[in-house]
């Protein structure tokens, strides 16, 4: 458990949001000419009607710029205001090097520093809990936060890889972050974990610098190893218990309740998932947000996509208290609470 601060003077705020999803939307009907699977199984097992693929050569970083530009805007900033970018995400647009100096290429702000966070579904809250850090050190004063992922590119579209294929989808969502007096809200508090134990439960073994003697060979290739994997029914459990008790942890580390809060945001990895853990804490299905029927699970870019739809349509105001909480791949995970 992370301790807090013993005394705040000042607090991370969020100053500015934005989100962009590709245009081509695809639907469960799509997918099912692709694969033996149907829209009512995926539906019923995830809660995900569509998702968003890339139709052209674009990496994670362009639809990372799209997000952040909107995000500047909305936060009346330019990108020469920024002194530091963290970007989230698990597909990369290269091995190296990382997604991050690329976005703060196309920015045109050379010399800012990137830093690229690898912790999948948990990732923007590990990002949220680095710039927060930093900010509160006075180490840097307006830190871009991005989540951004393009998965559609890497899936396994045969039944083989169905299971998994139906779940994921391409989008971004960025978050400008900058200080202000403790007393005006802000990020009040994150929590931070991980356990190793569970790395196969869902994972991409390749590329992989095990692989020996080459990383890439066409035996690996045969072997699918290339596409992600998933112990769907580990996963499950684990996310669920780990979310819920994340929940009551920081609220008993801050001293708040459940009624202080106006709205969970959790992962969008199964809409059954977030539901179980709503069920588990008593709080009304109204305060718990799911966007996964339109985006599927954007990963890295599930919880600032939804964080920023929140804010643009009014589920969220000034003053008001939002949970974030993530669990994903590894197995990490965390929590944020915040004051807007």
């Amino acid at each position: 458990m992370n301790a807090l601060p013993s005394h705040q003077t000042i607090r991370t705020r969020v100053l500015g949001t934005g989100h962009h999803v590709p245009d081509q939307v695809v639907t469960n009907a799509d997918l099912a000419a692709r694969m033996n699977t149907s829209h009512e199984w995926i539906l019923k097992h995830t809660g995900i009607a569509q998702r968003r693929y890339v139709d052209s050569p674009v990496g994670s970083s362009g639809l990372g710029l799209e997000a952040a530009r909107k995000a500047l805007d909305n936060a009346q900033l330019s990108p020469s205001d920024i002194d530091l970018i963290i970007f989230a995400t698990l597909s990369p647009d290269y091995f190296f090097p990382g997604s991050g100096v690329l976005l703060g290429a196309e920015l045109g702000i050379p010399g800012v520093p990137a830093l690229d966070v690898r912790n999948q579904c948990s990732g923007f809250v590990y990002g949220l809990q680095s710039a927060d850090a930093m900010i509160r050190a006075g180490i840097y004063k307006r830190v871009l936060l991005v989540g951004a992922e393009v998965q559609s590119t890497g899936l396994d579209f045969s039944d083989e890889g169905r299971s998994v294929a139906v779940l994921f989808g391409d989008g971004a969502g960025a978050v400008v972050l900058g200080a202000g007096p403790a007393d005006e809200g802000g990020i009040i508090h994150t929590i931070l974990g991980a356990d190793g134990r569970h790395a196969d439960a869902l994972i991409c073994r390749v590329p992989s610098s095990r692989r020996f003697p080459a990383q890439i060979t066409a035996e690996t290739l045969a072997s699918r190893d290339q596409y992600p994997q998933m112990n769907g029914r580990k996963v499950f459990k684990n996310a669920i218990r780990t979310m819920r008790d994340l929940c009551r942890q920081i609220l008993a580390d801050t001293g708040h309740s459940l009624d202080d809060i106006s709205l969970i945001i959790p992962h969008q990895a199964n809409l059954r998932i977030s539901q179980l853990v709503q069920e588990s804490l008593g709080v009304e299905p109204e305060r718990f947000y799911n966007n996964i029927d339109r985006y599927g699970n954007t990963t890295a870019a599930a919880l600032p996509i939804a964080l920023d739809e929140c804010r643009r349509t009014g589920r969220v105001d000034t003053g008001d208290k939002v949970l974030l909480v993530a669990f994903g791949s590894g197995f990490t995970w965390g929590a944020a609470l915040m004051e807007l």
